[in-house]
């Protein structure tokens, strides 16, 4: 019996696809810096309903292939988070945009399928998802911590298991970049800076769901819903002034940066309205409130969401 296979030795990479579904002939592959994932292909299970005099199951079938999971991370700059966020939020990244140096992204209605490749080095095995695309972003800050994500992708089929790579398939180096941390960044509500955040995440769902047809067990086409994005922050409790945007249908706006001292991400969530607000008392120490929230359309920047990348 063989070793198996170590996550240490395991890593993913993704390349844009012309046609969904259809690997590049000769693919560049971006790698993904990852720390996990479950990017699996599933089948359902067909059981037959003859009855029989022992009571036994008589038969199953597989049925349709769906191809989905997630893919988490610890974020930093560059590489292959660009296209990533690019994807998700299915929009576009415009280049010196507001100015020189800086690039915006804001949602749009742009999908981009991706081949997905898995690769276990220390049993020689490639596993390819095809057509994927990212359906669910999240995003969580907290204190004393490297920034995580997560990226959820929806896929139409695999390519059969593979011990070589595909040929005439290019690498390019995985970028070098430190992960963002809750240190170096900054967060505003409502146009001023706020410094009680103990935490906020972010969780942006597109709604992505495959579609079957008569003839085949794979994914014909992937609809999409609406771009969803919804929150939470948690604070300490010093005051009401936050509280009552949640008791009054109050709107605001929240923005945060992460950087790595070099390199810059800022959020921007021009109109969010509060949707609950809980200062629990678990004991005697500090109180803490949070808010869950949701992230409107904007007519101004035509989008519920800015990021800005750009040096720090």
């Amino acid at each position: 019996m063989g070793c198996p296979a170590n996550g240490s030795r395991h890593s993913m990479a993704l390349v844009a696809e012309t046609e969904a579904g259809t690997t590049p002939a000769t693919p560049d592959f971006t790698p993904i810096r990852q720390t996990g994932t479950t990017l699996a292909l599933t089948k359902e299970a067909l059981q037959s309903n003859e009855l029989r005099a022992d009571r036994q199951i008589a038969d199953m079938r597989h049925g349709n292939k769906q191809v989905g999971g997630d893919i988490s991370t610890e974020l930093s700059y560059g590489g292959a988070f660009g296209p990533m966020l690019e994807a998700v939020l299915c929009g576009t990244w415009e280049a010196d945009t507001p100015s020189a140096g800086t690039d915006t992204l804001k949602a749009g209605v742009v999908r981009r399928p991706f081949t997905i490749e898995r690769h276990f080095a220390d049993i020689g095995q490639y596993l390819r998802y095809l057509g994927c695309e990212f359906n669910t972003w999240n995003l969580t800050v907290s204190t004393n911590a490297i920034i995580t994500s997560s990226f959820g992708l929806v896929g139409r089929s695999m390519d059969a298991p593979a011990q070589t790579a595909i040929a005439g398939a290019t690498y390019e180096n995985a970028s070098t970049t430190s992960p963002f941390d809750s240190f170096s960044g900054q967060v505003s509500e409502g146009g001023s800076a706020i410094a009680t955040v103990t935490e906020l995440s972010l969780t942006l769902e597109n709604g992505l769901s495959p579609l079957f047809v008569v003839g085949s067990d794979s994914a014909a086409c992937v609809s999409i819903a609406r771009s969803n994005l919804t929150g939470s922050i948690t604070t300490f409790f010093d005051s009401v002034a936050l509280y009552e945007k949640f008791l009054n249908e109050t709107e605001s706006n929240l923005e945060f940066t992460l950087s790595d001292g070099t390199n810059a991400y800022t959020f921007s969530l021009p109109r969010v309205k509060y949707n609950s607000g809980q200062p629990d008392v678990s004991g005697e120490g500090e109180v803490t409130v949070s808010m869950d929230f949701q992230a409107l359309y904007d007519a101004t920047e035509e989008s519920q969401i800015v990021i800005l990348r750009g040096a720090a």
